[in-house]
């Protein structure tokens, strides 16, 4: 360079190093990694302002996040490191479908602690069939794992090996990440460490591989209509609590969470309306927060806050679990903790969401029905409405979305059907018999 050139740039860097101190970036900027600020995103914004079931996502996230990009200084990540990350969760090999394996006797050890599986499970806010299968040797998932080894006081290195297949991320996770990596560099420009957010300009690819046939399950997580009926047939062979809870969900196109808050308080048993206020979550233990627990918390979004009226049927059905629960009050004496909530554990306690999801998942398999999931009544219940021709602004009310358009997007498949028997009605309706039509010529 010349000397004039070199004197250009000396002054260009000057005017760019003024400007950084006036924008408060030169003291951090060229030294804070991604993974040294994430922390201080969580204990600055995270903790204090989002909902706890947003931080325990959040923090799931995070590992994935540092071994891709953590390394690199947050003023140096730039949209081409972003799209190449998402590139990557797209593809196969980009994540690991985790379980884990136990390498030790843990019923041994639990009996040695004079601990039980339904102990365990109680204690820990997880299923005791999963405990259960973890004692015999059979793969658990990580909450369960993590359970244990917390009961037991066990390393979980000591106690499990994680074993798992390759799979591609779908296009609504690497969605999630493309989200938390947002707010993470919003914070980052709001703390003045960088002037703009790289996610802004990053575009997020289509999963590949199978996500044509996972989009293709997702549409038929439904049951049809004689499927129904075969539901609600064998559901009176199962006892009341498990029976109300599908019945109730199939009605309502409730939520999992929104049901397991429902209170005896958002029953209008005189005009037949299901007033849903709230959701019941469960919070486990993560690196910013201590377990929670199960915990009453503010439904999705404020839309999801509605009235859904119900039938005589469904009334009645309500009175009387109503009074097979004030029995079951009355047996368990003092044992019984005050609850107002309809579902709840044999002592009271509020019921843990997950339990809903493990029976009815039991429930199918052991009826030799198509693979439903429990979120799979909701779409059961927008499905049948659909097809009964209900306006879409209807069931968008009931099922708690903000915009109709949401409910057209997600019931695609439903609403195209109905439109081809439709179309089908009318060409009887409006077709003239032969003989007329003869005259007519």
């Amino acid at each position: 360079m010349t000397k004039r050139q070199i004197d250009n740039e000396l002054n260009r860097q000057a005017v760019l190093f003024e400007d950084a101190c006036k924008n408060g970036l030169a003291s951090i900027a060229g030294k804070v990694k991604l993974s040294e600020f994430i922390p201080i995103f969580f204990q600055e914004y995270a903790v204090p302002k989002l909902k706890a079931k947003s931080i325990v996502g959040y923090n799931a996230l995070v590992p994935v996040v540092d071994a891709a990009l953590g390394h690199l200084r947050i003023d140096k990540i730039q949209p081409h490191h972003l799209n190449s990350f998402y590139k990557n969760l797209a593809e196969e090999g980009a994540r690991r479908k985790v379980s884990y394996s136990p390498v030790v006797d843990l019923k041994a050890i639990a009996k040695e602690k004079g601990l039980t599986a339904t102990r365990i499970a109680r204690d820990q806010g997880v299923g005791a069939s999963s405990i259960r299968a973890a004692f015999k040797g059979n793969n658990v998932f990580k909450k369960t794992a993590v359970s244990i080894c917390s009961a037991l006081d066990l390393s979980m290195s000591k106690a499990f090996e994680a074993v798992g297949a390759d799979v591609p991320l779908s296009t609504e996770t690497i969605r999630h990440y493309h989200r938390f990596l947002s707010s993470v560099f919003s914070y980052a420009v709001k703390s003045k460490i960088i002037a703009t957010n790289p996610c802004a300009r990053a575009t997020i690819p289509k999963a590949k591989g199978n996500q044509k046939a996972k989009k293709s399950k997702k549409h038929t997580n439904h049951f049809d209509e004689e499927e129904v009926k075969q539901v609600l047939k064998l559901l009176e062979n199962e006892d009341i609590q498990r029976r109300t809870a599908i019945k109730l969900l199939l009605h309502t196109g409730m939520r999992r969470e929104e049901i397991c808050g429902l209170e005896w308080s958002d029953i209008d048993f005189i005009h037949s309306v299901i007033s849903v206020e709230r959701a019941s979550v469960y919070i486990p233990k993560n690196d910013y927060t201590e377990e929670l627990g199960i915990i009453t918390d503010d439904t999705k979004n404020k839309s999801s806050e509605r009235y859904i009226r119900i039938s005589e049927s469904v009334i009645q059905m309500l009175k009387d679990y109503k009074e097979w629960q004030t029995q079951r009050q009355l047996q368990m004496g003092d044992r019984w903790e005050e609850h107002d909530r309809l579902f709840t554990t044999a002592v009271g306690t509020p019921i843990h969401p997950d339990t809903l999801t493990r029976w009815f998942s039991e429930f199918t398999k052991r009826n030799g029905l198509p693979h439903v999931t429990i979120h799979g009544l909701r779409h059961t219940n927008a499905t049948l409405l659909i097809n009964s021709y209900v306006p879409i602004t209807t069931i968008a009310a009931r099922l708690g979305h903000a915009n109709p358009s949401t409910t057209t997007k997600i019931y695609t498949h439903a609403i195209k059907r109905a439109d081809a028997v439709a179309a089908e009605q009318l060409e009887v309706m409006l077709s003239l018999p032969d003989a007329e039509q003869g005259e007519s010529t």
